[in-house]
C-alpha cells in the first residue's frame, strides 16, 4: 500500500489505532416502530442502519415459495450522500446487487429458515455513511435487526475486514487502508461455533499470509460478538425497564 503512511514505525495506523485493535463501535436497538426489527451501528465513520420484517407470506411471484424453509431476501443501498462521490443509482447498479448477494449467503447460513417454511424474511440495509467495512457494518447492523425481531438465529453472525500493511495483518479496515492497492479481505463468522458464514477476497494473496490474515479477522469477529452482545443485552434491560413501568 502506497502513498501515506498507513503505518508508523511504532505500529500505530493512521487513526491511531494498533494493527489488531477495533474501531469504536456504538449501536442501538429498535430504531424503527414500524418494522419488525431494526438497528442501526457506527463502527468508526461507518454508519449502517438495518431494518428486518417477517416472517410474513411469500410476495410476488409464487414460484419463490421454498416448502421446507423461509426465503431470505436482502436489499442493500447506499445513501447519495454517504460517501463523498455523488451516486445518480444508489441502489440497483451491479456493486449493490453484489452486496445483497453476499448478505443473503450469509443470513441463510445463519438463520433458522426451517422453522419458517413457504414464509419470507426481508431484510434491508442502508449505508449512511462510508468509512470502509460496510459489509461489515451491515451485517452487524442486520443481526442486531434480526435479534429485535425475535428470528431464532444459530449464532450471532459478526463480520469484519482484514488486511496487509507491510506483512502485518491489519484489522477492521478504514477507507485509506482499503484503497491503500493492497488485499483486503471481509469475512462473516457464527463466533461459538467459528463456522465461516461468508469469506471474500478482492485481490490476489499468497498462500503463505492467508493464514495469519483469516487469524487477523476471526480475532476481530468474536471481540465483535462481545460488543453485540452487550448491545444486546442493554436493549434488554431497558424493554423490560419500560414493560414494568
Amino acid at each position: 500500500m502506497a502513498g501515506l503512511e498507513l503505518l508508523s514505525d511504532q505500529g500505530y495506523r493512521l487513526d491511531g489505532r494498533r494493527a489488531a485493535e477495533l474501531r469504536k463501535v456504538q449501536a442501538r436497538m429498535g430504531v424503527f416502530a414500524q418494522a419488525d426489527g431494526s438497528a442501526y451501528i457506527e463502527q468508526g465513520n461507518t454508519r449502517a442502519l438495518a431494518v428486518v420484517y417477517g416472517p410474513h407470506e411469500v410476495r410476488g411471484s409464487r414460484s419463490k415459495t421454498l416448502h421446507d424453509r423461509a426465503v431470505i431476501n436482502c436489499q442493500y443501498s447506499m445513501a447519495t450522500f454517504s460517501t463523498a462521490e455523488r451516486k445518480r443509482r444508489p441502489h440497483g447498479d451491479r456493486k449493490s446487487s453484489e452486496m445483497s448477494l453476499h448478505l443473503k449467503q450469509t443470513f441463510e447460513a445463519a438463520v433458522l429458515t426451517q422453522l419458517y417454511p413457504r414464509s419470507q424474511i426481508d431484510i434491508y440495509v442502508k449505508i449512511l455513511q462510508s468509512d470502509g467495512g460496510n459489509y461489515s457494518a451491515c451485517v452487524n447492523a442486520a443481526t442486531l435487526a434480526l435479534v429485535d425481531a425475535g428470528i431464532p438465529m444459530r449464532d450471532y453472525v459478526c463480520a469484519c475486514t482484514a488486511g496487509f500493511v507491510e506483512d502485518t495483518p491489519l484489522a477492521d479496515l478504514c477507507h485509506a487502508e482499503e484503497s491503500g492497492g493492497g488485499t483486503t479481505l471481509a469475512l462473516a463468522l457464527l463466533p461459538r461455533s467459528e463456522n465461516i458464514a461468508l469469506v471474500q477476497m478482492d485481490a490476489r494473496l499468497h498462500q503463505d499470509h492467508l493464514d495469519a490474515l483469516m487469524e487477523a479477522a476471526m480475532m476481530a469477529c468474536k471481540g465483535l460478538s462481545k460488543v453485540l452482545d452487550s448491545v444486546v443485552r442493554q436493549h434488554l434491560q431497558e424493554v423490560s425497564v419500560l414493560t414494568r413501568e
